[in-house]
C-alpha cells in the first residue's frame, strides 16, 4: 500500500480520519516502492460505506456563494487516468479504522503520531487497499513548532505516496504552523521576484522585505517544509479542506496523472516567503476549480512536465499570482503544454498570470490561454 508520510504530528484537534477503500486489487495491502524514509512513516485510517457519504460536500459558507463555472473556451483535461489493473475486481468491503480508536488524544496538546501510525498499519492489513482511499478529515492537524521535532529539516511534512484514486475531503484545516519559519527566511526562493526584475536606476535592494516574525524565537532548520504533497498518483481528489500557514508551499502534486482540486483554500498572509498556493511539477491532467488561494507568493505555480491544466473560477490573493515556470534553470530543458487560465479575480496581487523562464534554458510552453481575469487591486499586472 502506498504511504502517508509525516515527521510529527505534535498537535491534534479531533481529528476523525477516514479511509474508504474497495477490492479493485485481490493481492494484500503492502508498502510500493522503496520511499520511506529514515525517522518517516504512515499512517492513516480506512473506510469504506456503501450508499453514503461522509463529508465529502463539506465546506464553508463562503465557497457556496461563488459563481457557478461558465462554460469553458477550450476542453478540460481528462478527469480521470486508468492505471492498469494488476488483479480481478472483487466485491466491495466495509471496513473503517479512526485514529481516535487508536488512542488519539486530540486534544491540542498531545503528540498523536503514534495513532496516526498505529491506525494505518491496520489498514495496510486491509486486502486491496492500495485502491479508492478516502482520508476524511474533520478538525485540525497543527505541525511542529519546535527545532528539535524537525532535525536538520524535511522537504515535505505530509506526504501521499504512490496511491490510485485518493481522495482528501472534508472540512478540516491542515495548520503548518509556518510563522516559526518564516522568520529566519532568508528569502533565496530562485523564483523571487526581486530576482528576477532589474530595477529602473539599476540598483539592487540590498535589504529584502522582512518577513512576520513567530512568536517564537527558535530558529527553524534551513529546508522548510511543503505542508501536503502527493508523489506518484493517479486520480487524486483535494476537496473541502484548508491549508494554512504552510512553511513553503501549501499543497504540491508531483509525478501525479489525473489531479483535481475544488472547494479548496489556502490562507498566509501575503508577506509569507515562498508560500506557494498550488505547486504543479510533472504532472497531467490537473483541474483546479473553485478555490481560494491567499499566500505569500504564487496562487498556482505550474513548472516543467506540465500538460492538460485546467484552471478556472479561482479567487487568487494576496499572492504574487498564477505563473507558469520559472523554467529552464541551470540550462535544463523545460516543456509545458496545454495550460487554460481563465475566470480568475486577483486581489491585490503582485502580477496577474505570466509566463518566467531562466537565460539559458531550453524547451517549449505551447497550446496557453489567458481569458477573462479581472484585478481587484492597485497592484496586479494582468497579462490576457
Amino acid at each position: 500500500m502506498g504511504g502517508f508520510s509525516f515527521r510529527n504530528l505534535t498537535f491534534f484537534l479531533i481529528v476523525v480520519v477516514l479511509i474508504w477503500c474497495s477490492n479493485i486489487e485481490t493481492s494484500n495491502a503492502r508498502r510500493v516502492g522503496k520511499h520511506w524514509r529514515q525517522r518517516r512513516s504512515d499512517f492513516a485510517s480506512l473506510s469504506k460505506k456503501k450508499g453514503k457519504n461522509h463529508g465529502g460536500n463539506h465546506h464553508n459558507g463562503d465557497k457556496s456563494k461563488q459563481k457557478k463555472p461558465s462554460p469553458p473556451l477550450s476542453p478540460p483535461p481528462a478527469p480521470s487516468a486508468k492505471p492498469p489493473k494488476k488483479g480481478g475486481d472483487a466485491a466491495a468491503s466495509s471496513t473503517v479504522f479512526n485514529v481516535l480508536d487508536f488512542g488519539a488524544k486530540g486534544d491540542g496538546s498531545t503528540d498523536d503520531t503514534k495513532a496516526f501510525q498505529a491506525a494505518w498499519a491496520a489498514a495496510c492489513k486491509v486486502e486491496a487497499s492500495t485502491h479508492n482511499i478516502v482520508f476524511q478529515l474533520d478538525g485540525k492537524i497543527i505541525a511542529p513548532t519546535s527545532s528539535k521535532e524537525w532535525g536538520s529539516g524535511l522537504l515535505q511534512w505530509l506526504e501521499f505516496t504512490k496511491l490510485v484514486g485518493l481522495t482528501i475531503q472534508g472540512s478540516g484545516i491542515v495548520d503548518g504552523s509556518g510563522a516559526v519559519w518564516w522568520q529566519d527566511s532568508s528569502y533565496d526562493d530562485p523564483d523571487d521576484e526581486l530576482k528576477l526584475i532589474v530595477p529602473l536606476n539599476s540598483t539592487w535592494a540590498h535589504n529584502p522585505p522582512i518577513p512576520l516574525k513567530g512568536s517564537l524565537g527558535e530558529k527553524m532548520p534551513r529546508i522548510k517544509p511543503t505542508a501536503l504533497r502527493f508523489y506518484g498518483s493517479f486520480n487524486v481528489t483535494v476537496t473541502g479542506i484548508t491549508i494554512q500557514n504552510s512553511p513553503q508551499c501549501h499543497l504540491k502534486f508531483d509525478n501525479c496523472i489525473g489531479v483535481s482540486v475544488y472547494n479548496f483554500s489556502v490562507s498566509s498572509p501575503g508577506d509569507s516567503p515562498n508560500t506557494d498556493g498550488i505547486h504543479l511539477q510533472n504532472s497531467k491532467d490537473v483541474l483546479i476549480r473553485s478555490s481560494n488561494l491567499a499566500c505569500g507568493d504564487d496562487c498556482v505555480s505550474i513548472q516543467t512536465g506540465c500538460t492538460n491544466v485546467y484552471i478556472h473560477n479561482v479567487n487568487c490573493g494576496p499572492g504574487h499570482g498564477i505563473s507558469i515556470g520559472g523554467l529552464g534553470k541551470d540550462n535544463t530543458k523545460a516543456c509545458v503544454s496545454n495550460i487554460t487560465v481563465r475566470d480568475i479575480v486577483m486581489h491585490n496581487t503582485m502580477n496577474g498570470v505570466r509566463v518566467k523562464t531562466w537565460q539559458g534554458g531550453s524547451g517549449s510552453v505551447q497550446n496557453v490561454l489567458f481569458s477573462n481575469i479581472p484585478s481587484l487591486g492597485s497592484s496586479t499586472t494582468n497579462r490576457n
